[in-house]
């Protein structure tokens, strides 16, 4: 048994830092987990070849100013991890490894708004088709990140407003997956997700603070401050699309009259066009027809982004972001809902602010909440179970996790 302040003890705790390390970047060479760590040049190659010999990181030579050097990376075969997207029309699933490698990616349509149960049953026939296809050993899988179309309740983590998931009411996402998948889950709402996906893979990468902000079903924002996503106490953090943009506007789903969500929404905007594009309208093909000339499309998404330029003026004025980066498939529309939004920025923001902005299309698109989610995950893996190999102590056992503060 080890105890506090042993050998034993200091050298699990700095093995832990290693990986802690370089799970957080992806990858490192010797040099920069010394500055990371703090630990001397020489502990740190004595760790790394104990975890190469363990097959928890791999070792490939690199260069770093003009020299050359070693880059440590968790190995491939160490773990994977699995994302799961529940948006409101479709289902999402991707698995990754601990090198941050998207090894497989599948999606199906689905009526989230529906039955709970349903939802969680495809999500865990979806994990297990996707993990048998691709030929991974179900003994490998570390972790999942799942990622819901609506705010959790941090004290509950269950869903924190019906109005937004009628069918879901009282159900905790994490315990429900974990329970059926036998590992630790972690959970956020899709906007946060969609941040960290642009944050770490996408228009983000290199960015400390930035809005990510989500057009589909509802508008929602991810915020992340001084690197880290921010949720609030309650969980509710970047609610945009519920600002107030007219009080005597249509009533939102949430009780208020004139939110941005009554002027932005898919709900509320397709109806605007379908008396002359058809009942079948989407917002997929509301961007395609526009794209193409289509001056009602134009007109209608002109008047959207119009609409979110006012909000994020707000944001601008609250927390002053350095970037702002549009997601979903409204970010298709490119200049054609940007510049309105650049437009709105100029009139009602703060000179200073909106002069430091950058206002971006996602460079993920659809996948952002997906590989977001498998940010979360790999975030969040407890650097015990990355040791196993390494240490050879026995894995940890299944649980849930919600929110957890991602660094």
């Amino acid at each position: 048994m080890e105890t506090p302040g042993s050998q034993s003890s200091l050298h699990r705790a700095n093995l832990e830092r290693v990986v802690r390390a370089v799970r957080t970047a992806g990858s490192l060479t010797q040099a920069e987990i010394a500055r990371a760590t703090g630990l001397s040049a020489a502990t740190v190659s004595n760790i790394v070849r104990e975890l190469k010999d363990g097959g928890t990181v791999e070792v490939t030579p690199t260069s770093a100013g003009g020299r050359r050097a070693r880059s440590v990376s968790l190995s491939g075969d160490a773990g994977v991890v699995v994302g799961v997207d529940f948006g409101h029309t479709h289902l999402r699933v991707a698995i990754g490894n601990l090198a941050h490698q998207v090894l497989a990616e599948t999606a199906e349509p689905l009526d989230v708004d529906g039955s709970a149960e349903e939802g969680f049953d495809r999500a865990e026939e979806l994990v297990k088709r996707l993990i048998e296809e691709s030929g991974i050993r179900r003994d490998k899988l570390v972790g999942v990140g799942l990622g819901v179309p609506g705010p959790i309740d941090v004290s509950s983590g269950t869903l924190g407003s019906t109005s937004i998931l009628p069918g879901w009411s009282g159900i905790s996402p994490a315990d429900e997956l974990a329970d059926r998948l036998g590992v630790p889950v972690h959970v956020d709402n899709d906007a946060n997700l969609g941040a960290l996906g642009e944050l770490v893979w996408g228009s983000g990468r290199g960015v400390s603070d930035l809005a990510y902000i989500k057009v589909a079903g509802g508008v929602g924002a991810g915020l992340v401050i001084d690197g880290r996503v921010y949720r609030g106490p309650g969980g509710t953090a970047g609610e945009i699309g519920h600002i107030t943009l007219d009080e005597s506007g249509p009533v939102c789903r949430c009780g208020n009259r004139g939110c941005l969500e009554t002027f932005a929404s898919a709900r509320y905007v397709l109806p605007l066009l379908q008396p002359t594009h058809g009942a079948d309208l989407t917002m997929e093909r509301v961007v395609q027809l526009a794209r193409e000339g289509d001056p009602g499309c134009r007109r209608v998404i002109a008047d959207v982004g119009r609409h979110i330029g006012s909000a994020v003026a707000s944001l601008c004025n609250l927390l002053n972001p350095s970037r702002v980066i549009l997601g979903g498939d409204l970010a298709e529309a490119g200049e054609i809902v940007l510049a309105p939004i650049r437009d709105s920025v100029a009139r009602y923001a703060i000179p200073s602010a909106a002069r430091r902005l950058v206002l971006a299309p996602g460079a993920l698109g659809s996948r952002a909440e997906v590989l977001g989610a498998l940010a979360l995950v790999l975030s969040e893996t407890g650097d015990s179970t990355l040791l196993e190999n390494a240490l050879g102590a026995p894995p940890a056992g299944p649980e849930s996790s919600v929110m957890p503060s991602l660094r």
